[in-house]
Formats: C-alpha cells, structure tokens, sequence
C-alpha cells in the first residue's frame, strides 16, 4: 500500500481506501458479515481510512465501521457526511440546529467522541456561498465535536467555492477515467491551498470494472436501476452520469488498453492514482475479494505516458461531450 498526505491534516492515508456506500444500501443485497470481510480485508492491505455517511443504510454503514473499529488494533481514519438526512434537501436545512444534530447522531453511531473528518453531502450549491454554515462547522471543531470538516460536491464550480473557506480541509468529487474535468482547473487550485482530494465513485458504478454488459440486471433497490436519470439523487452518481450503451462501448476500448495482468478494476484506479493531487480513491466492496483487488492497485507500476494519451482520446471521443460541462 502507497501512504498520501490528506491535506494538511497531518494525516498519510492509503491512497486506495474503502468507501462504504454500498455495504450501507442502494446497491441491491448485502449482509454484515459480507460487509465486515470486505472492511477487515481492506484493513489488511493496508487500507487506514473509510469513508460513510449518515445516510447509507440510516446509519447501518456508519454502524458497521464503528464494530471494525472495537476488533481492529490499526489506527482507521473515518470520514462521514452530514445533510442529505434533510427533506426536502434545501440550502436553509444546512443550519446550526440540523447540523448539530445530525453529527451528535453520527457520533453515538459511529461510538467516538469526536469525528474525524466530517464532510458536507453534496448540499445544494446555495450552500457554498453561505459562511454561516461554515461558520458552525467551525464552531462544531471548536467544541470537539470533529477533528476536521471537508465538503463532498457535485460539480468543479463548488469545489473552487468551497476552498475559499479557511478551514475545509478536503474535497471529495467525482474523479474517474469518465469524468475528468477535475484535473484542470480545481486539482491545480486544491494543490495550491493544500487541500485534500478524495476521488469518488472511482469505477462509475461498476462500469469500469469490465463487470457490466447489455444483460446485466440490476436489483430495485440498486441505484443503477432507478437513478440512470437522476429520479432520485444527481444522474451523476449513477455511472457517472454517462448512458449506459456508450459507456460500455468506451470499456471495450479501454479494455485493449490495460496490461493482461490487470483486472479493468485495477487499471481504472490505478489511473487515479496517476495524478498527485488525489489524496485517495475510495472504491467501495461488498466482499473481501473485491476489497482486495481494489487495494492491489495502490501497488501497481505506473500508467506508460502513451496509454494516459490513448486514455484520453477515448474519452474526448465518447464521454467527454456528455458530462464535462455538466459537473
């Protein structure tokens, strides 16, 4: 496992870590037991920081994490989010009242007295240009509440917005082989502050796994089955944002590509990882196999500079007029 500096928090973290989206729901069946293999594997590797939310599963994953911790010995990093538990999700919701009991909340679910890193949950873009709300997230530090606070964001424009304020610590923003608009500008701006990156949704749902066809079927309670169009949540969580049928023509591409050696999973991260701003990926694994593949790649040689290229102009041939200027 490779070690990154999040920020300037003081903290090295894997630079594959766990994202427990879908050990928490909207990702079809899953069961604890499968879910805790998946983490203590990751653990194995090497990973050393997990990120939840309160929302996935209502707090089942941030359960979970907090029985990983009693059973493991390691030093874990544990990031959560706050606000998306508001209906209707509005920029008014994001106010001291709300916040304040939405991390006492995660706090007794996550059994620790003060969270490490808490993050916005993709609030409305409103927020961003509210210091109040960035003022009791101040304030909830201050108290011992957190350790830290960062934003997880939909679009470029809220990540620049956001590292305006002082003391935001990290972003988490879409980042993947099918969404690259940020590394232009925003990674350049991050690195300049200092900020720490957390790239989400690294694989696309899955997609950029190779695992996916034309027959693939997902479960009702898969987000891949109901959100395709933003039904639910932002169309950009789903596949990231990219029809289904185009996307996979772009892995057929991408897969002539990548070392035989490789799975399209450790290729697709590995990608990731060719860029110093990030301080981590986090895939999310149902099962300890996919936590293990997931964190191999941390240790893979690098991308040859022609493939990155060929990489590229696969995804200005067939994604980049379908998500660039959107997010």
């Amino acid at each position: 496992m490779q070690y990154r500096n999040l920020g300037k928090t003081g903290w090295k973290v894997s630079s594959i870590s766990f994202g427990a989206w879908a050990i928490g729901g909207s990702w079809g069946n899953v069961n604890d037991e499968d879910s805790l293999a998946a983490m203590n594997r990751a653990i194995d590797m090497g990973v050393n920081f997990i990120d939840t939310a309160d929302v996935y599963g209502d707090g089942r994953s941030e359960r979970l994490v907090a029985k990983l911790k009693r059973e493991r010995s390691e030093t874990i990093y544990v990031a959560t989010k706050a606000g998306r538990r508001l209906d209707p999700h509005v920029a008014g919701g994001y106010n001291r009242a709300n916040l304040t009991s939405f991390v006492e909340r995660s706090l007794k679910n996550l059994n620790t007295e003060t969270i490490d890193l808490l993050q916005l949950h993709c609030p409305p873009t409103e927020v961003y240009y509210t210091p109040e709300t960035f003022e009791v997230l101040d304030d909830l530090v201050k108290a011992g509440k957190l350790h830290y606070y960062g934003v997880s964001v939909e679009k470029v424009e809220e990540a620049l917005k956001a590292i305006e304020y002082p003391n935001v610590q990290t972003v988490q923003i879409i980042f993947n082989i099918f969404r690259q608009r940020p590394s232009e500008l925003f990674f350049t701006e991050a690195s300049r502050r200092g900020i720490g990156i957390l790239a989400r949704v690294p694989l696309a749902s899955g997609m950029l796994t190779g695992k996916l066809s034309a027959r693939s079927t997902f479960e009702p309670d898969d987000h891949r089955a109901f959100n395709r169009e933003g039904e639910s949540f932002d169309r950009g969580e789903t596949f990231s944002g990219v029809n289904y049928e185009i996307g996979l023509r772009a892995v057929e591409e991408l897969r002539a590509l990548k070392p035989a050696d490789w799975s399209m999973a450790q290729f697709a991260l590995r990608w990731i990882l060719m860029f110093d701003a990030v301080s981590c990926a986090i895939p999310g694994g149902k099962t300890a196999w996919q936590a293990e593949e997931n964190a191999s790649s941390a240790d893979l040689p690098p991308i040859p500079a022609a493939t990155m290229k060929q990489i590229k102009s696969i995804y200005d041939r067939y994604i980049r007029n379908l998500v660039h200027h959107y997010w």
